[in-house]
């Protein structure tokens, strides 16, 4: 699997600045194996105060110094920071549907991808997600996953 090279570069800073997050949606489809288009590259980050600064700090070096975001942003949960434009855009959420951070963070698959070790979410773990969200296109990708 292959990243873009401005994901590489956000995957590359948020692993630099030790950031607790995990690679979801259709990017973690493809690391198990079910490659799909995508217009984005989503990123699960744990709400703390002590990540959020860490967070702020990898997206300052990435160029997003002044985008009026704040570790607040990041230290709650239910907030989703978009950042760029598909097929570039970056998401970034503090929580997602029927899964607590601290145990996914603990089941995560780490993925090989240009000389870095990624993290993402696990394949049981996106099935629970994506069977809680429930979506049309997620329910099917819960059908491929189960195959």
């Amino acid at each position: 699997m292959e990243l873009d090279k401005d994901f590489n570069e956000f995957v590359e800073l948020f692993i630099a600045h030790d950031v607790q997050f995990l690679i979801i949606g259709g990017y973690a489809l493809a690391a198990h194996g079910l490659p799909r288009a995508t217009g984005d590259l989503d990123a699960w980050v744990w709400a703390t105060e002590t990540n959020a600064t860490k967070i702020i700090t990898a997206l300052n070096a990435f160029g997003f110094a002044d985008v009026g975001i704040s570790v607040g942003d990041f230290s709650r949960e239910d907030s989703v920071i978009q950042l760029g434009f598909p097929p570039y855009r970056i998401d970034i959420l503090t929580s997602i549907d029927g899964l607590e951070f601290t145990e996914a963070w603990a089941r995560r698959v780490m993925v090989r991808i240009n000389n870095m070790d990624v993290p993402f979410i696990s394949r049981s773990d996106l099935i629970i997600n994506k069977t809680a969200v429930g979506r049309p296109q997620d329910i099917a990708d819960v059908q491929r996953l189960t195959e």
